[in-house]
């Protein structure tokens, strides 16, 4: 552990103690959208949701370590917020090889003015790459897509869906606006109230 690694532990568990006590928790568990806005406009002033996203889009180009140390703490608050599903859609967007989707989303994301996450697992829970049965045809200069994903964190407060489908070249990545036509979006019952999931049609 290192000082720079202390500090940072320091700064996020003074802010999620401060914004997450249980009351609080226990207050969020019970709505709809799960989380807190003042909660989390803090986290992104104070580079949290950043924190994994290269500088050049805004963030701090922190590492693994890092993000670790900072998810530890907000475990032990038992953070009720849409930050596991921003790391998913932060990490599928730097893996996925497009700059201009990286240049188009990250900022907005490290900001906390984009909520993004990945909708990837089919109805009946399976993972594996080879069970997507969500397509994708081009129309146009868009495409179209057709299908459902289950289990989608944070799916229902989400301004932008980052969703796998299959094309005639195999499995892609594609940006979806939460609110566009033809998008329905259902919130799912869950036995972790700290965790919000949604079925996407």
């Amino acid at each position: 552990m290192t000082t720079e690694l202390q500090a940072l532990r320091e700064a996020a568990a003074a802010l999620l103690d401060k914004r997450w006590p249980e009351t609080r928790v226990r207050e969020l568990m019970a709505t709809d959208t799960g989380h807190d806005e003042a909660g989390w406009r803090d986290m992104a002033e104070m580079g949290l949701l950043g924190l994994a996203i290269p500088a050049e889009f805004g963030g701090m180009g922190a590492g693994h370590t890092e993000m670790g140390v900072v998810m530890e703490e907000m475990g032990r608050v038992l953070l009720c917020a849409p930050f596991l599903s921003t790391v998913l859609a932060t990490q599928a967007l730097l893996l996925a090889g497009s700059d201009a989707a990286q240049k188009d989303l990250l900022p907005g994301i490290a900001a906390g003015t984009t909520r993004a996450t990945l909708a990837y697992v089919e109805p009946g829970g399976d993972w594996e790459p080879s069970a997507a049965k969500t397509t994708a045809k081009q129309d146009g200069s868009d495409w179209k897509l057709d299908g459902e994903k289950a289990f989608v964190l944070d799916g229902h407060t989400a301004d932008v869906l980052l969703v796998t489908a299959r094309t005639s070249d195999g499995l892609s990545l594609f940006r979806v606006d939460a609110g566009a036509p033809g998008v329905e979006r259902k919130a799912l019952p869950t036995l972790d109230l700290t965790r919000k999931l949604t079925h996407v049609t």
